[in-house]
């Protein structure tokens, strides 16, 4: 007996679909202006303008679009500042995600050294930060620079919306199918042949 002819399949293309950073995602990952300044004082960090960063930002871009706009047309100028502003807000949203993740582990060794029974984490030497302070003053860092860069792309957001005239959202690429585009076209072309 003869065993049946396999067919190969190829494997089923699977396309992860990744959800496109956007200003509100930043916000709620990075400090505001409030929490970055009682988190200046807690710390005795300094601290930041965060006016200041969020014009500079605005200015530096309008300024740069300014000079770009003999040579750019309006479609041109509106992907140029779609991919700056979408670095801006990458760049904040992966520093805010960071800080939460240092927050977390702050937390977690502050946790752990309250507890009386265990020696790991009682504090270092005299003169020496516990382990569990030095993640504090580490999360304390890394919320100004996560504020910091979330000026800087409020301050991106809103130059981009001040020259193309438009919010700014995201960029979102088709999902590109070709075998469902085929498969379509053909639907059309047998159902046409019924009249």
């Amino acid at each position: 007996m003869t065993k049946a002819a396999r067919t190969q399949r190829q494997p089923a293309k699977v396309v992860q679909l990744r959800k496109s950073t956007t200003l509100e995602m930043v916000r709620l990952a990075c400090p505001d202006a409030a929490q970055a300044t009682l988190i200046s004082e807690s710390f005795g960090l300094p601290v930041l303008d965060s006016d200041g960063i969020r014009d500079l930002h605005q200015r530096m871009i309008i300024e740069t679009a300014d000079s770009l706009s003999e040579g750019l047309g309006e479609r041109a100028m509106q992907i140029h500042l779609q991919r700056i502003v979408g670095a801006y807000v990458g760049s904040a949203h992966g520093a805010g995600q960071f800080y939460s993740r240092a927050v977390t582990e702050a937390r977690d060794a502050t946790a752990k050294a309250s507890n009386d029974l265990r020696d790991e984490d009682l504090d270092g030497p005299v003169g020496f930060d516990s382990a569990a302070q030095r993640k504090r003053e580490f999360a304390a860092d890394m919320a100004l620079q996560s504020h910091a860069l979330r000026m800087a792309a409020e301050g991106a957001v809103a130059a981009y919306e001040h020259v193309v005239g438009e919010r700014w959202k995201p960029f979102e690429r088709p999902v590109e199918n070709p075998g469902q585009t085929l498969d379509r076209k053909a639907a059309e072309t047998q159902l046409a042949a019924f009249g």
